[in-house]
């Protein structure tokens, strides 16, 4: 059977060094001799795009053996990280200067180093990303999750990069399995949405088409934090997925619980990507009232209804050539109603994905669940990293 390419993310660990303020995963790691093989690696799909993220990717040691695998297979790798690793982000770029970096950057570097949790991570960070330019790496830039502490760096953050000539990707606070979290919330929804505009605006006020559709995916978040509908069709599980550290593949990161269609470990693509299993959660994606408005569900929305984002952009560039701010965030009905008293917080919060009475679910295996009852997942992580530091880098 011939393959169609799909877009995919390949979490390759859930161990993480890092102690992000909204992300509870540092304190829930997978264990080294469960995650992916390479064995796994090698019967993915042929994929358009494959993002490596994790955890954090480059605790691995083998993550150069997973993207030589991964190259074979993608037209463009993607790897997120929080830019501790120099020397192996540096290191695996020579061999693979054709990839993208997004480093995770929350803010200016009180900001960053407050919420990420990483000693001098702002710092380290930016001068992984220097490196890279340095070194003649073209896809390289920022990854920000805006929320209440960091809005305010929103735009001398995507300053910031424009002056380094590198990419700025957002995305707002939310909850999942994925995060080991459900309380993460926004509490000052017009603030952060008055952030998001300025930089909407500074978005279409560019000659860059790419960041002209950056503008209405930014767009799309702020009805996200409002709680609506999202603005394009979901299509995760059709034509992308995710793959966890075990080998289950899913539709995506951003469920409540972890929905699995199928474990590649233990199936062949054909009969995971066909089987029933798979089919009964894609019929729960077109049920998902989650409303998720995340760049791994969106950017392939945008591409294939091409047209709504298009005549989105088309207006708004038409009013920037006679008006200084092209668009407001008061176009959305949602933000005049809660500006003019219409409907509450409180009332929003119930159409976020807050899950303000949610338990917390971890999507670990039961091996990796029990290494948890004698340490934590941060004294379980530091002594990894601690022994790895202690072999040539």
């Amino acid at each position: 059977m011939s393959q169609k390419k799909l877009n995919g993310t390949v979490i390759v660990t859930y161990r993480c060094n890092a102690r992000c303020a909204m992300c509870n995963r540092y304190k829930a790691p997978s264990r080294p001799e469960e995650e992916l093989s390479i064995e796994t690696i090698r019967k993915l799909p042929k994929m358009y795009f494959t993002n490596i993220t994790g955890g954090e990717p480059f605790i691995r040691r083998d993550l150069k053996e997973i993207v030589r695998e991964l190259y074979k297979k993608s037209d463009r790798i993607v790897i997120s990280t929080n830019g501790f690793f120099t020397d192996r982000i540096v290191e695996l770029c020579k061999e693979f200067p054709q990839i993208g970096i997004r480093i995770s950057i929350e803010g200016l570097e009180q900001t960053n180093n407050e919420i990420r949790g990483l000693a001098d991570g702002y710092n380290r960070g930016y001068s992984t990303l220097k490196k890279l330019r340095e070194m003649g790496m073209k896809d390289v830039g920022f990854g920000m999750t805006v929320q209440d502490r960091n809005a305010e760096d929103l735009l001398p953050l995507y300053r910031i990069a424009e002056e380094m000539d590198m990419e700025f990707a957002t995305a707002s606070l939310h909850n999942s399995f994925y995060f080991v979290e459900s309380k993460n919330r926004i509490h000052d929804r017009p603030m952060v949405a008055q952030n998001f505009e300025d930089l909407i605006n500074a978005l279409l006020k560019s000659n860059s088409p790419k960041k002209w559709m950056r503008a209405y995916f930014n767009h799309g978040l702020i009805q996200y934090i409002y709680g609506q509908k999202r603005l394009l069709p979901c299509d995760m599980s059709f034509d992308t997925f995710f793959i966890d550290p075990y080998g289950d593949v899913m539709p995506c990161n951003g469920t409540k619980d972890k929905e699995v269609m199928g474990n590649l470990n233990e199936q062949s693509w054909d009969e995971l990507w066909n089987s029933p299993q798979a089919e009964r959660v894609r019929q729960n994606v077109r049920c998902c009232q989650r409303n998720c408005w995340m760049i791994g569900s969106a950017a392939p929305a945008m591409r294939k209804y091409i047209w709504v984002p298009g005549m989105w952009v088309l207006w708004h560039k038409a009013k920037a050539l006679v008006m200084a701010r092209p668009y407001s965030m008061y176009e959305s009905k949602v933000v005049r109603d809660y500006r003019d008293g219409k409907v509450s917080k409180e009332a929003l919060d119930k159409c976020s994905t807050c899950d303000m009475n949610a338990e917390v679910r971890d999507g670990l295996s039961q091996a990796s669940k029990a290494q948890l009852a004698e340490k934590t997942g941060e004294e379980i992580v530091d002594a990894d990293i601690a022994g790895q530091m202690g072999e040539n880098p």
